[in-house]
């Protein structure tokens, strides 16, 4: 069986790296930060540079602490972040606008009367957050000249100087025909692409290519967009099953076999992975920002940071009726409405820091059971329980509100680096043809479980409740 690989997760805020061993489990990690702009208007954009570098450096780190030779590299991406770089050089054309930026939303605004048709072709809805609109803004106000691509295939060349985009990235483009699996010329036209260079779509386990990026000659043999990759972490591999990933937003993918589900929940209909040519599908919600948001609490002073949630949040027994809709960089699914601004609501001059924190766990919570509920509704079968993983996990608070609102147990990931893993198991069953997906995942088993400690009763008034504070942003912000 194929020795240790390095598994390896470009992220948002941060690259993570694993070196992972079938048998022995993680025998090296490390990390880079990333630091993207955040700017007026709801732009994000970070250094095209500084992600790669980022990717060299947590690999090596792992590697060091490993201090044995690996056989494969699997690589995780962001998923719709996208820049302009010359095929000849790799040199970036601009910066690498992130997931989460909004400046394509007069594109958007567009396209409005082909949202129906876009929705059936590609199975995702007219929003700035697919990588397509950005692109298309790329092309329309920056320049004409290279490739635009989404980030992984940029990082892919770079280390290997292979031209190629794994099926599940492509499928946050919005460029992708849903049933093919393979580019549309329709949707391409659509945005003003037509004539456009775009990466070979590829199985997301594979050989690609080889880098010396990280030492000695290493062959790339998985790639995907981060919660796919997480998902096949979960160890959810056939239709039911939900897993929500807590990272820099919140993002929550229910498998729906090998036949895509389009609902009318709000929720997209995406590539989950494609194998040996079989390609298997997935709903997804998304909450923009969930780490994103506390650390906004924390830049002003309320928190530490991320580990200060439980100690602040048991300071009080509830919320203290602070509602808090965190859509600090708009609302996604279902609603769709990333033009609106989070609220803050309820305060008075007995408010502490620790009602803040159990207002924010709170409306990330809902908005999480929101989408699984509209998974639930599309899948046509109630949720049993739903995975979790995710630096979020590690509070309690958080989970048990999640919970507590959901109405489900909620199982925690004894594996909190599940994006990566994911990767790793594809490195693995690209670089060993044969290997059954089951052999190349690790081991998964819950760290808690959490279950409800409300009744159904108090579950659905909080939840109406935060459904009224959203009506209330809707009805102030008008589309």
């Amino acid at each position: 069986m194929t020795g240790p690989v390095l598994a390896v997760d470009q992220g948002t805020s941060g690259t993570k790296a694993l070196v992972v061993c079938p048998e022995r489990g993680v025998l090296g990690s490390g990390f880079a930060a990333v630091r993207p702009r955040a700017l007026p208007g709801g732009l994000a954009e970070a250094d095209p540079a500084e992600l790669y570098d980022s990717v060299v450096e947590a690999g090596r780190r792992a590697l060091a602490e490993a201090r044995e030779p690996v056989a494969a590299l699997g690589l995780a991406n962001q998923g719709e972040t996208v820049l302009a770089w010359d095929p000849a050089t790799g040199r970036p054309l601009t910066e690498a606008l992130v997931w989460h930026d909004r400046r394509a939303a007069e594109l958007c605004a567009e396209l409005a009367p082909h949202d129906a048709e876009l929705r059936e072709l590609t199975g995702l809805p007219v929003d700035p957050y697919f990588a397509a609109p950005k692109m298309a803004w790329i092309r329309r106000n920056l320049t004409r000249e290279g490739v635009v691509t989404t980030s992984d295939a940029w990082l892919v060349h770079r280390l290997t100087g292979a031209y190629v985009t794994d099926a599940a990235t492509a499928g946050r483009t919005q460029l992708l025909d849903l049933d093919r699996a393979a580019w549309s010329p329709r949707a391409l036209d659509l945005h003003g692409l037509s004539g456009e260079r775009l990466p070979e779509v590829v199985d997301n386990a594979g050989p690609v290519g080889t880098t010396t990026a990280f030492g000695p000659e290493l062959p790339v043999t998985g790639l995907a967009v981060d919660q796919q990759a997480a998902l096949l972490a979960q160890h959810i591999t056939g239709p039911g099953g939900v897993k929500c990933t807590y990272g820099t937003g919140a993002f929550l993918l229910a498998h729906t076999g090998a036949t895509p589900r389009r609902g009318d929940s709000g929720l997209v209909s995406c590539v989950a992975w494609r194998l040996a040519e079989d390609t298997a599908y997935c709903l997804d919600g998304q909450v923009y920002t969930a780490a994103s948001a506390v650390s906004w609490l924390t830049g002003l002073g309320v928190l530490g940071g991320a580990a200060d949630l439980d100690p602040v949040g048991a300071t009080v027994p509830d919320s203290g009726g602070v509602a808090f809709v965190p859509a600090l960089a708009g609302l996604a699914a279902p609603w769709w409405r990333g033009d609106l601004r989070g609220s803050l609501t309820g305060l008075g001059l007995d408010t502490t820091a620790g009602h803040l924190v159990r207002a924010l766990c709170e409306g990330i919570a809902a908005q999480v059971a929101e989408l699984a509920d509209a998974a639930a509704r599309d899948l046509g079968t109630p949720l049993d329980a739903l995975r979790v993983d995710g630096g979020l996990t590690r509070s309690a608070l958080l989970m048990q509100t999640q919970a507590d609102l959901l109405q489900r147990p909620v199982e925690v990931s004894a594996l909190p680096d599940a994006t990566a893993l994911g990767a790793g198991a594809l490195a693995r069953l690209g670089a060993e043809p044969g290997l059954t997906v089951a052999d190349a995942l690790p081991d998964w088993q819950p760290a808690a479980v959490h279950e409800p400690r409300i009744g159904a009763d108090e579950a659905a008034e909080r939840r109406a409740a935060f459904r009224r504070e959203v009506a209330a942003l809707l009805d102030r912000t008008p589309a």
